[in-house]
């Protein structure tokens, strides 16, 4: 199976000292190509460098709701002239549960991006946290937006109001723990043809690997549990989410 990660962050530090070892891992397990969303300005040079270093990242840049007091008025006159070569604005949106800035002062740098997500035509990669009704709200704003919201953990009813803006929901280790019995209706009961697979390494590891540093090679560990869960072959289900994919970030 080929395999595209919709979501990790290969331009963390964290992969630093092996990065080329981690994608080569990654291509052993079936994981050709990565959507790779930058967080703030200050990474946005490193991950232009890494896209084009290994033609298998595909970038996004934007500007992450926890950095907040990294972020400047000057960054989101600079995003659009990254945006040129990007598959995808963000990572963006709002954090009422992880964050330590308030909504309030996470609202105008995500409605920047949103306006230039429009502008641009690109779709949005969303960070919504105990703020999917606010982040709807805002999306709706911008008719035909397009995007997905990742590591979705909204209710079932939240999920549907994003699916009727046409949006994707991006499904990573979370589904994979025991307690995520939430999740797992979701994704069980929800349209494959609207789900996208991610892993959002370095964190959020499937269940099996808890406290290790998460890699795109594990993804297919992610494959095989929503496979389970739906009662369908893994195979179909990458062939699907592939196919989101590539339709969502024209690729």
């Amino acid at each position: 199976m080929q395999l595209i990660d919709s979501h990790c962050h290969l331009d963390d530090a964290r992969f630093d000292v092996d990065r080329a070892e981690v994608v080569e891992r990654a291509r052993v397990a079936g994981v050709e190509r990565f959507i790779v969303p930058a967080v703030s300005r200050e990474g946005w040079d490193k991950l232009k460098t890494l896209a084009s270093k290994h033609e298998s990242i595909l970038p996004s840049f934007g500007m992450h709701p926890w950095f907040c007091d990294r972020h400047s008025d000057d960054d989101l006159e600079l995003l659009p002239a990254f945006l040129e070569d990007a598959v995808a604005v963000g990572e963006c949106g709002l954090d009422a549960g992880l964050c330590k800035f308030g909504v309030d002062e996470q609202l105008s740098w995500f409605r920047g991006q949103l306006r230039l997500a429009a502008e641009f035509e690109l779709p949005v990669i969303v960070h919504a946290y105990k703020t999917v009704d606010t982040v709807i709200h805002e999306m709706k704003s911008y008719p035909g937006l397009r995007g997905v919201v990742h590591s979705f953990s909204g209710s079932r009813q939240q999920a549907e109001r994003l699916l009727d803006l046409g949006f994707y929901l991006g499904i990573g280790g979370a589904v994979t723990h025991e307690r995520a019995t939430r999740l797992q209706g979701i994704v069980k009961a929800l349209p494959i043809e609207r789900l996208l697979l991610e892993t959002d390494a370095p964190d959020q590891p499937p269940c099996a690997r808890s406290g290790m540093r998460n890699e795109p090679a594990f993804l297919i560990e992610i494959v095989d549990h929503i496979a389970t869960l739906r009662g369908i072959d893994a195979e179909a289900l990458v062939r699907t989410c592939n196919a989101n994919t590539m339709e969502l970030f024209r690729i």
